[in-house]
């Protein structure tokens, strides 16, 4: 049964989150399942690369799965692009080893996080940004987000609940841009675009590293703070966890060996 690999694009405004769950029909995984059922027939589940919080959106989430149908696997773009509803789409579908498992391969990835920065907010925009009043000290911010930079035990910057054996995490790129420059190129000049990229990130992880900025960037903190909250290892030493709309999942770049096969994680 060949493995069929696709990059979505979501907005996840009206989503229970992105990932399968008992008696929740209204998440990204629970649809494009019936999409693929209605396609093909087949009652195998996509296995996704990552999840996402509720309300949080997406333009290069990975899924794959498992087909026995004779639809050729760069034709489910188009195929389940027919099922599904507009707030989600498949950008790019192809056919990968039948060994591939998203979760088990090493990879990096990349969010976003934009904070709408202006007297009033904008209603056009309440569902993809966090709307902040307060003027923001951008190089406050960016100052402080150098700190993370490097391989580190995010504890601080982790929801309590989580259940992750190692809060250890490396963030490979931090940047805090104002009107776009960067990986959301879309923004308006009153926008604060945070993007992180690493090679995991914990529960809320990159909600909370934005709250932590923003209350940087508005005086509550001094950005020389960032460190002292690294090292705390406690989540009340850290901001606040900032709104789900704000954030968007950008995509994934899979690590490749000498030969160009992409790694295993150990």
């Amino acid at each position: 049964m060949p493995r069929v690999y696709l990059t979505a694009a979501y907005d996840g405004t009206a989503y229970h989150g992105s990932a399968l769950q008992a008696g929740e029909p209204q998440t990204i995984e629970a649809y494009l399942n019936r999409a693929i059922h209605g396609a093909t027939g087949d009652e195998t589940p996509v296995i996704g690369a990552s999840r996402t919080d509720a309300g949080v959106h997406a333009r290069g989430a990975v899924y794959v799965f498992d087909t026995a149908s004779s639809i050729p696997p760069d034709r489910f773009v188009h195929v389940l692009n027919h099922l599904l509803p507009d707030d989600i789409r498949i950008i790019e579908s192809h056919e990968v080893p039948a060994d591939f498992h998203p979760r088990r391969c090493e990879a990096v990835k990349t969010y976003v996080y934009r904070v709408l920065n202006s007297p009033q907010p904008d209603p056009t925009r309440r569902l993809y940004t966090w709307h902040v009043p307060r003027p923001l000290d951008v190089n406050a911010m960016r100052e402080a987000a150098a700190t993370l930079v490097g391989e580190h035990d995010f504890t601080s910057f982790c929801n309590v609940d989580s259940t992750a054996e190692t809060r250890v995490r490396t963030i490979l790129r931090i940047s805090v841009e104002r009107s776009g420059s960067g990986a959301l190129r879309d923004t308006h000049d009153d926008e604060i675009a945070i993007s992180v990229t690493g090679n995991g990130f914990l529960y809320n992880m990159v909600r909370i590293i934005a709250g932590t900025l923003v209350q940087i960037g508005w005086g509550w903190r001094d950005a020389s703070q960032m460190a002292e909250i690294l090292s705390a290892k406690d989540r009340g030493a850290a901001g606040c966890t900032a709104p789900p709309q704000g954030l968007f999942l950008i995509g994934y770049e899979w690590i490749t060996d000498d030969n160009g096969a992409i790694m295993v994680k150990i």
